[in-house]
């Protein structure tokens, strides 16, 4: 693992090198999966407290499905940023 470490350096500073170490195809797919994890921990804690709100009371099914689906609009989003890359 330390042996690879100077190469790493050398890719993630860029040196001797004119191009980026990512296109834009790699920035975009970076970007849909770290969205899509960032979703998938939010919706971890907002579906369970979804549901136990409304094992509670069943008025709060409306909410709960609102805050459940909100996390999703943020890999919609990263969805737009590749289809714009």
């Amino acid at each position: 693992m330390l042996e690879t470490a100077p190469e790493l350096a050398n890719v993630v500073l860029q040196e001797g090198s004119s191009s980026p170490a990512l296109n834009n195809s790699g920035a975009a797919a970076i970007a849909v999966g770290l969205a899509a994890i960032g979703v998938g921990y939010a919706q971890r804690g907002i579906g369970a407290a979804a549901i136990g709100a409304i094992a509670e009371d069943d008025d709060l099914f409306v909410p709960g499905l609102v805050f459940t689906a909100l996390p999703e609009t943020l890999i919609l989003f990263a969805f737009v940023t590749v289809i714009l890359a």
